[in-house]
């Protein structure tokens, strides 16, 4: 395994983090990469994939004619405001594309569907440019992406190591530059390892907020299609195309509140970090530890994650994958590819005893994930422990794969949301990813967590030169949201920030009272109270912070605030707001911290005599 985790980290990590913002072990000379017309999108697809010389990529691939014959159609009829106009896609072969064989990447599967797949069908409606469909471990059934009889992608930054999967040819054409994003699909990180070995972004959706129909299951409780991109926004502006309840599909669900609107970046966000570099080959454990330290991130304990991560391969979600595949396992087993077959086979003697285990353990897992959130914005992880080489997992095709699980598997178990991100470059040349976790219908406000931590550990996107687009700019209040002013424990990294985020409260800025305000300490939570005209007291501006809520949730916050508290307008630098006020009469025998400026001030200086 070559150095040892300690003389590693003593001498990189500090040096990781400077020179985080402009992407170690990256090609410095960049350039920025405008939004290209439908046909000179297509035009570079091409020779990207010309130049790439990978058929292993693709299962289908159109044909060049038919490409451009389709971007000049879309140049004809112009943007019409479509969001993905002209921008070049590639679907994973268990998806259904309308007229284009479904094989899963087991031939004796194929068959051609009529229609797309409605993830698909948003797509195309707006006005994205489909390129062709990609490679993947069989049947989604693995974490290498070298189970597949249509050959082996090869991973575009170094051709000895596998490229991930199982959504290995998405991940290499996005990777590559041939298309712009790709489709892939999440049971156990099949879009998060392959995003991770090809230095891009894997978006893990909320389970069932996109439409599965069309696709071809595999745990089909606990899939998703993912997005594999360049960027965090370009991700997250292709889930706003698909994310939608389709009442045809039994797993959807429809989102609480719209959860894949941006926010800002948070001042304070609060970060939990699995502490498992123990688990990790040393140069993964040294990025990983890095990625951490810029982000302030505190250990935490994730053993019952990790149980249940396991038995997603060795527990009741195998015997799931067998009953997607019942038909072929009992009647064509000799289509399946050697590996795909001994792994459904071993679900179908998998007893019912062991799942209700499985099933307690889950809960379990869920509880503490729910506990996890209370206090922490994110979850940050390893996307993968290491990457093997083809030659590793050919000499033996499981464990490589096993190991492969450790961090991925259980999150769609846990409906969790994330985003894998790039964090460096090992020794060997393969780029080292890590996942920012969140609590479903969390991708909105997970998104600029993420972004700024690819930003700080890259510059380009995949294998390409091209530099990162800038930053998406947050979302503005919505029509359905309302706009609250937090003066106290709901602030970002504080107490009770989660009864704001909850209920799908997104940041969307610092600001300011007018000076007509007092500020009172009532234990745990300030008091807000204005300054009566033509009073002796003397009022001053106070700090604190805007958060867009759902306007329906804002009762249901209010249900939570303890008196003398309440909600009224406050008045900002900028114009009125709603916001956290107390009675007069509640704080009259409350210290007065106004001198301070704000509660985050009044608690350093608690701190500060508590060290004193």
């Amino acid at each position: 395994m070559g150095k040892g985790r300690g003389e590693y980290e003593a001498t990189h990590i500090r040096m990781v983090c400077r020179q985080a913002r402009r992407g170690p072990n990256l090609p410095m000379t960049t350039h920025e990469t405008p939004r290209l017309t439908p046909l000179a999108a297509a035009r570079a697809a091409i020779a990207a994939d010309r130049a790439q010389a990978d058929p292993a990529i693709w299962i289908t691939r159109l044909a060049d004619q038919d490409i451009l014959v389709r971007a000049q159609e879309l140049e004809r009829e112009g943007s019409r405001d479509r969001p993905l106009w002209g921008m070049t896609f590639a679907v994973k072969d268990n998806i259904d594309v309308a007229g284009l064989p479904t094989t899963a990447a087991c031939p004796g599967f194929a068959h051609t569907p009529a229609a797309h797949a409605p993830a698909v069908q948003a797509l195309l409606d707006a006005g994205a440019l489909l390129v062709g469909k990609t490679n993947l471990d069989q049947f989604a059934t693995g974490l290498v992406g070298t189970r597949s009889p249509y050959g082996v992608p090869r991973n575009v930054f170094s051709a000895a190591h596998v490229p991930g999967g199982s959504s290995s040819g998405s991940a290499v054409a996005v990777a590559a530059g041939i298309v712009d994003f790709a489709l892939g699909t999440d049971t156990a990180g099949s879009g998060r390892v392959p995003a991770a070995f090809g230095n891009i972004v894997g978006l893990k959706p909320t389970i069932g907020s996109v439409s599965a129909r069309g696709m071809v299951p595999a745990c089909r409780s606990v899939d998703t299609i993912s997005v594999l991109a360049g960027s965090v926004d370009q991700a997250l502006a292709v889930q706003r195309v698909m994310a939608g309840y389709d009442v045809a599909d039994p797993y959807s669900r429809a989102a609480p509140f719209a959860h894949l609107r941006r926010g800002a970046p948070q001042p304070r966000p609060r970060i939990a970090m699995a502490d498992v570099g123990a688990l990790c080959d040393p140069p993964v454990a040294v990025a990983y530890a890095a990625a951490a330290t810029c982000l302030a991130a505190e250990p935490i304990a994730i053993d019952t994650f990790l149980d249940v991560a396991r038995l997603l391969y060795e527990g009741p979600w195998v015997a799931e994958r067998s009953a997607a595949l019942r038909p072929v396992i009992a009647r064509q087993p000799d289509i399946l590819y050697p590996a795909t077959r001994a792994i459904l086979e071993l679900g179908l003697h998998r007893l019912t005893v062991d799942a209700f285990d499985a099933f307690h353990l889950l809960r379990q897992a869920r509880r503490q994930a729910n506990l996890m959130f209370d206090r922490f914005d994110a979850l940050l992880i390893p996307t993968a422990p290491f990457c093997p080489t083809l030659a590793e997992v050919e000499a033996d095709p499981l464990n490589p794969n096993r190991r492969l699980g450790t961090f991925p598997n259980f999150a769609n178990l846990c409906d969790m949301a994330g985003f894998a991100v790039p964090i460096g470059i090992g020794p060997d040349g393969v780029p080292i990813g890590a996942v920012l976790l969140g609590p479903a219908w969390s991708e909105g406000r997970l998104a600029p967590l993420a972004d700024a931590l690819h930003r700080r550990f890259a510059a380009t996107s995949g294998a390409t030169a091209r530099t990162l687009p800038p930053p998406a700019t947050p979302d503005p209040v919505g029509p359905d949201e309302t706009a609250l002013f937090c003066i106290g424990a709901h602030m970002s990294g504080l107490p009770l920030n989660h009864q704001v985020t909850t209920l799908g409260g997104r940041f969307v800025r610092a600001a300011t009272t007018q000076p007509v305000y007092r500020l009172h300490a009532l234990g745990p939570r300030p008091g807000l109270v204005r300054v009566a005209d033509g009073s002796a007291m003397q009022g001053a501006a106070i700090q604190g912070e805007i958060w867009a809520l759902p306007t329906t949730a804002i009762g249901a916050l209010l249900a939570q605030v303890q008196p003398p508290l309440g909600f009224g307008t406050i008045v900002l630098h900028d114009g009125p707001c709603l916001g956290f006020l107390a009675e007069q009469a509640g704080v009259s025998d409350a210290p007065d911290i106004t001198h301070h400026g704000g509660w985050r001030a009044w608690l350093t200086a608690q701190q500060g005599e508590q060290h004193a």
